[in-house]
């Protein structure tokens, strides 16, 4: 990954990022904003969060969303409405696939079969930020995600979150 990059995200976190693998999606302002880390840390243990949102604006934002109850309101809908759980579990099931493609690439052991993949998929809707990270960097595959990031407010539209890092 490149230091620019790197810098970035650790501006945008407020601490070194830990298990980076890449940028798996940038915000229009041009900064990284999910990145993509490695399904074991240095040390060996599990981290399941394969796309993690870095931009505070975003995750500002999202915390918004799920303080107005919509992940109360998607969880019942996903409790009734069977072709939504199917998306759901097909979106939980390209995480995991794609966390364990990372493993193998990362010459690590896979994480357990039974570990979450992230927010609360395939059963709950627990984290929006964790679901609009899958979104942005695998779009059209999480439907929470992508209705979460529909009702976003344009969050890059005052400029960058952080002052971007000189080059190298």
């Amino acid at each position: 990954m490149d230091s620019k990059d790197v810098k970035a995200v650790e501006l945008q976190l407020g601490r070194p990022p830990r298990g980076l693998r890449g940028v798996a999606h940038r915000c229009p302002c041009g900064l990284p904003d999910v990145v993509e880390t490695a399904p074991r840390l240095p040390d060996g243990s599990p981290f399941p969060t394969l796309y993690y949102l870095t931009c505070p604006r975003a995750a500002s934002a999202i915390g918004t969303l799920e303080g107005s109850g919509l992940m109360r309101e998607m969880q019942a809908r996903l409790a009734e409405d069977p072709e939504l759980a199917a998306a759901y579990q097909s979106a939980h099931e390209d995480y995991i696939a794609r966390r364990d493609k990372a493993a193998e690439q990362e010459g690590v052991e896979p994480l357990p079969r039974d570990m979450q993949s992230t927010g609360g998929m395939p059963t709950r809707v627990k984290c929006l930020h964790a679901l609009v990270g899958h979104e942005l960097a695998t779009p059209g595959v999480n439907p929470f995600g992508r209705e979460a990031l529909d009702r976003l407010p344009e969050w890059w539209a005052d400029g960058p979150c952080v002052a971007a890092p000189p080059s190298d």
